[in-house]
């Protein structure tokens, strides 16, 4: 399965362009949406108050979004200076300070809200996919993100899933084919949909989606690289696997969570997806407190 950075360098822009691009638009995006046409509660402060400041998480995290943040303070004023005491993808405990902050005042309380919306989901998006791949690390099974994700934060949060430790599945509908139930039936069956794939994009990975063993068997035959096995009862992946030897690259897909994880891990299929990682996230609880005022 390859990753996003994969996908990305071998798509129509290049990994590090297109993140680079992402995280000034959204940064543009973010400030847009909160400031409009200017903060007039910021206006109370003095202009030239100067402060310094500090970001804590109250729970245990992995931390996620500093780059955003930078270009966020780095468009909004450039004044503002920035500390990182951690990196993305690194532990936080709860009550760990991990940015500190100086700048004008005006600005870090107009920067604030923006700031910590980007850290605490995308650091929620890094921290449950850690909690995932822990619970199946012994058994050499990768945990995949899918498209699932909040809408606009596609690149962003598959960048979170790898900094939680997981792997990313395609980026978008462009760079690996997944032929579903409905594409299956549009095409007049498994075996053309896959043919039609490799006329259209040869050096595409071709991934068949299944909901029995018959269209396993089909897929196989068909010469998919990757098979997803949708919804398969943990009996029916043992099977699958058995069944494979190796001839494709199997994903277990539908009813993950930490519950079933474990379980479906060991059935020895080769990868887990699970858009529980992107859109089931619940924010970090974070806060940003001003430590020290001064005229400057």
């Amino acid at each position: 399965m390859h990753d996003l950075k994969h996908s990305l360098t071998h798509g129509p822009r290049n990994y590090q362009d297109a993140l680079a691009e992402e995280i000034r638009s959204s940064a543009a995006r973010l400030l847009a949406e909160d400031i409009g046409t200017g903060d007039i509660t910021a206006e109370l402060i003095p202009v030239d108050q100067w402060a310094k400041a500090r970001v804590v998480t109250r729970e245990a995290a992995v931390l996620c979004g500093s780059a955003w943040v930078d270009e966020l303070f780095r468009q909004l004023d450039s004044r503002v200076g920035l500390h990182w005491l951690a990196f993305d993808g690194e532990q936080l405990q709860a009550g760990q300070t991990f940015l500190e902050l100086e700048g004008p005042a005006r600005s870090l309380l107009t920067g604030e809200r923006a700031a910590l919306n980007l850290l605490q989901t995308l650091s929620a998006t890094a921290t449950s996919t850690r909690a995932y791949v822990e619970l199946i690390e012994a058994s050499g099974v990768r945990l995949l993100d899918t498209r699932k994700t909040l809408p606009g934060m596609r690149l962003a949060q598959k960048y979170a899933v790898s900094c939680g430790g997981g792997h990313n599945h395609r980026f978008g509908l462009w760079d690996a084919f997944l032929i579903k139930e409905n594409h299956i039936a549009a095409c007049g069956g498994i075996d053309a949909a896959v043919k039609q794939a490799r006329e259209i994009k040869p050096e595409a990975p071709v991934e068949v989606e299944v909901e029995s063993l018959d269209e396993l068997d089909q897929a196989l035959a068909a010469g998919a690289d990757i098979i997803m096995l949708d919804n398969f009862s943990l009996e029916q992946l043992r099977d699958a696997v058995k069944r494979t030897q190796g001839r494709a690259t199997l994903e277990a897909s539908g009813n993950v969570d930490a519950s079933t994880l474990e379980a479906i891990a060991a059935t020895g299929v080769d990868c887990i997806s699970s858009g529980a990682l992107t859109k089931d996230v619940k924010a970090i609880d974070l806060s940003l407190r001003i430590i020290e005022t001064r005229a400057n």
